[in-house]
């Protein structure tokens, strides 16, 4: 505690989330609090990355990591029979040399199929050995040591109807079953997923992933798990989405949230960054509140890997990191969600100053100011002297307890950024002194 000046009420701060460097975050590691809980907290990669500042931050705050695209089909054998296992090989070696386990992302998908598949025509039972022989292949390669694959990808449509694909106009509805079957004598120890995007909440779509599931379920077809994508928009997290959950693992099986991120029109500012920050703690609470939801995947951590501003013009900011590998409110938010206690107030301080008094009333204002941090989100409380309550207030919620008076910043006015401040106000009263103790910040 430091003082800071005299002849003012006592004050305390305390941030609820920052943007202050990572290095002055209070918490452990993400890893850390995620594993205390016995939950996931992964990140997709790129492999030709994992050096540097990104390495480390990969390595050091993610307990899963899945290859962004280096498992898929096209990547892995873009020419029939010839191999490129590279950077696949390099991320799970980097994991394993980080204490991590890997997400296998994916094996059957209607998208990034090498040209030769997809131009092909085959039979019917060409096409199941060409399945069969790939799953087989590239499971087998690394049995033992993935924690889970996305065995199917993507198999709906949005109104819950299968998807027009090489599989399904090949196979049927059968390649599924198929695909999970392959891939569980592959590796009899990876969990085997089915993995989708728009079925975080209750809908047609998560309606018929619900009923593939069940079914699958009671036909004895290996399945382990759902992954629900959870590409989002700000503001847009589904309110059924804990619900949604939970229906699966009344199923039996295990949940993961697989791929979030959570877009929004840029430029990004102060008010969406808040936004996005409540969103991935929403997000993360369904999860945490589920016992068999696995954990969380953020599809990429910064910025600067995000596939979100070329798949959406004019969209981006979906990461918890910016394109600095600074940790944005959305960091602090998903710490909070897993246990932690949320950032330090350094580079931030308030100010209390009573701005008007008269017989037994007075209006007092406090300013919160960074230099060095900056804030997404905070909380203001202090002993009033003797006698002295809190009446009203504007900029913030304000309560009084016995000797505390608590504010939290109003709706609008939660970020403060480095160099910025805020200022709230209230009115209050008093009888027989008006006394002003030193304030100090913690």
């Amino acid at each position: 505690m430091r003082s800071l000046r005299t002849g003012l009420p006592l004050l305390f701060l305390g941030a609820l989330l920052a943007t202050a460097p990572a290095a002055h975050a209070a918490d452990p590691p993400l890893r850390d609090l995620a594993d205390a809980k016995g939950k996931v907290i992964g990140t997709a990669v790129t492999g030709s990355k994992l050096t540097g500042t990104y390495g480390d931050i990969a390595g050091a705050q993610f307990n899963s990591l899945t290859p962004g695209n280096a498992m898929k089909w096209g990547s892995v054998e873009p020419t029939r029979g010839t191999y490129n296992w590279a950077e696949a090989d390099q991320i799970v070696n980097f994991a394993e040399a980080h204490g991590q386990q890997v997400r296998g992302h994916t094996l059957v998908w209607h998208s990034q199929n090498p040209s030769w598949l997809t131009n092909g025509t085959w039979t019917s039972a060409q096409l199941s050995t060409l399945l069969n022989d790939h799953i087989a292949l590239e499971v087998g390669r690394y049995k033992g040591r993935l924690a889970a694959w996305d065995v199917v990808n993507e198999p709906f449509n949005e109104d819950g109807t299968y998807r027009q694909s090489l599989w399904y106009n090949g196979l049927g509805t059968g390649y599924i079953a198929q695909a999970l079957t392959a891939a569980r004598a592959a590796d009899p120890a990876a969990k085997l997923y089915i993995n989708d995007y728009n079925v975080e909440g209750v809908n047609a779509k998560s309606t018929a992933l619900y009923n593939l599931v069940k079914s699958l379920k009671e036909q004895g077809v290996p399945i382990d798990g759902v992954g629900l994508q959870a590409h989002l928009i700000l503001g847009q997290v589904p309110s059924t989405l804990q619900q949604n959950i939970q229906r699966f693992a009344d199923l039996g099986v295990d949940v993961a949230i697989t791929e979030l991120d959570i877009r929004m029109t840029l430029p990004s500012d102060s008010t969406k960054l808040a936004q996005q920050a409540a969103d991935y703690k929403a997000v993360m609470n369904a999860c945490v509140a589920v016992t068999r939801c696995a954990g969380v995947t953020v599809w990429g951590f910064t910025d600067s890997d995000s596939w979100i501003p070329s798949t959406f013009p004019g969209q981006g900011a979906a990461t918890p990191y910016d394109e600095n590998y600074a940790p944005k409110p959305a960091y602090y938010a998903i710490a909070q969600a897993l246990g932690g206690s949320g950032p330090s107030t350094d580079g931030c301080t308030a100010a209390y100053a009573v701005t008007s008094q008269w017989n037994t009333g007075f209006t007092g204002q406090v300013t919160i100011s960074c230099a060095g941090g900056s804030l997404a989100s905070w909380k203001a409380a202090w002993t009033p002297g003797a006698g002295q309550q809190i009446t009203n207030a504007w900029n913030a919620t304000c309560a009084q307890s016995g000797a505390v008076v608590s504010c939290s910043n109003a709706s609008y006015n939660g970020t403060v950024p480095d160099g910025g401040s805020v200022t709230f106000g209230f009115n209050g009263s008093w009888s027989g002194s008006n006394p002003v103790p030193t304030v100090t910040l913690g």
